[in-house]
């Protein structure tokens, strides 16, 4: 996975063009993309909306529902209105360690025996989103074995700065920057994902026609170790998606450190151009190589 775009899920027309946007995933959201008075109606859309894609039989990114926070009272109606098109993934806001997802691993595992899927259906996985709360952010040490259904782990900064009354999140001399709590939280949930041998997912681009700025900020995403990025807006979709794609440069070199180790499979170091490569550099390689064959570049 490269790109997530999260799509307003009582939107008939958004759903429907969000399917050839390019994305890797996307994320139709019941939460902060549909007001409180919308949320029955968002439910009835986007059951109906998953009905046709069924009926269709045609090939789709992978489908996930960001649901309403668990402390809200909303969550489990969400799930009984998605669970029977049992989507590739559900994507909890606010999350705020193992409590939480052992809660909704249980409430998954109950709408699974309610609506069976066909043999070799994967369970429904779980992105949590971990920063939104400074609560979130003492829970960070738990997501390591908490479930097995854990696919990612995603920060965010916007519902973090209405947490702990920030007045900005980015730096007023250098816009492209975050303050020092956002670069924290932003390191934290890297480092957590990592631990827990989970992708991380960097946080949504606010700017909408700033391509450039995009392309920055998802390069440096993908530099500091992130395996996607998640998006807003179609049109930052493709930039989003060429930022996360190892060059052809990075690809070149992953291949040749995997030649030098298996020319030396039984030891756990290798040489390239005059340098000691051990088992870190190894599993770089493989992780850049994955991300070329994902993105069909490899």
């Amino acid at each position: 996975m490269r790109s997530y775009l999260f799509v307003p899920a009582d939107s008939t027309r958004k759903l429907e063009k969000s399917l050839g946007t390019g994305a890797d995933a996307l994320i139709f959201d019941l939460e902060d993309a549909v007001s409180l008075a919308r949320k029955p109606d968002g439910r009835s859309i986007l059951a109906d909306f998953l009905t046709q894609i069924a009926k269709s039989g045609a090939a789709t990114p992978d489908l996930f529902v960001r649901v309403n926070a668990l402390d809200t009272g909303m969550t489990l109606a969400d799930l009984a209105a998605v669970m029977p098109h049992r989507p590739a993934g559900v994507v909890l806001p606010k999350c705020r360690g193992a409590r939480d997802l052992d809660l909704l691993a249980s409430y998954l595992d109950v709408f699974e025996h309610l609506h069976p899927a066909p043999d070799g259906t994967p369970p429904t996985s779980i992105v949590a989103i971990v920063t939104e709360t400074a609560d979130s952010l003492m829970g960070l040490n738990e997501y390591r074995g908490a479930t097995a259904r854990l696919s990612g782990m995603m920060w965010g900064a916007e519902d973090l700065s209405g947490d702990i009354g920030a007045l900005a999140n980015k730096e007023e001399d250098s816009p492209e920057e975050w303050t020092q709590p956002f670069a924290m939280a932003r390191s934290m949930c890297l480092l957590a994902a990592a631990a827990a041998g989970i992708p991380a997912i960097d946080t949504v681009p606010t700017e909408i026609n700033n391509p450039d700025a995009l392309m920055r900020e998802t390069r440096r995403a993908y530099r500091d170790g992130f395996s996607a990025k998640a998006a807003i807006h179609p049109g930052q979709v493709p930039v989003i998606n060429e930022g996360m794609t190892p060059n052809a440069q990075a690809q070149e070199w992953a291949r040749r450190v995997v030649a030098a180790f298996e020319q030396n499979a039984e030891v756990g170091v290798a040489t390239l151009d005059g340098k000691m490569l051990d088992m870190p550099h190894l599993r770089l390689a493989r992780k850049i190589l994955g991300a070329s064959a994902r993105s069909g570049q490899a």
